[in-house]
């Protein structure tokens, strides 16, 4: 396995470590969410600068970024009900944003 996948592997990890505290104990699941997101940062770097990178390393990037941030949002719905219609609407735009990105890169690939 290479590193970068590694990096996916544990920053996957590490997301759900977080979800799972997440509702009772603040402190694990912030350092668990942090250190997911600064592996994201790395991991994708690390795969370009090692050559290492490949469609589904992209694809489960992305949605490994999808679903952190879902994760995120459900739980602040819960402890912040008054939110939730914002909370919604910021799921909807992630989602419907990053789809909308990824079919127009295919459809300019398709053009090329």
């Amino acid at each position: 396995m290479t590193s970068a996948a590694r990096d996916r592997y544990a920053r996957i990890g590490l997301a759900l470590c977080a979800f799972y505290f997440m509702p009772t104990n603040y402190g694990i699941a912030t350092w668990c969410y942090c250190i997911s997101g600064l592996l994201d940062a790395f991991d994708g770097h690390a795969a370009r600068i090692l050559n290492q990178s490949t469609k589904f390393g992209a694809m489960l990037d992305q949605l490994t970024d999808r679903c952190g941030t879902l994760g995120l949002l459900m739980v602040l719905s819960t402890f912040y009900p008054r939110f939730l219609f914002l909370f919604q609407l910021s799921t909807v735009v992630d989602v419907a944003g990053h789809w909308i990105h990824e079919i127009g890169r295919a459809s300019c690939r398709e053009r090329v």
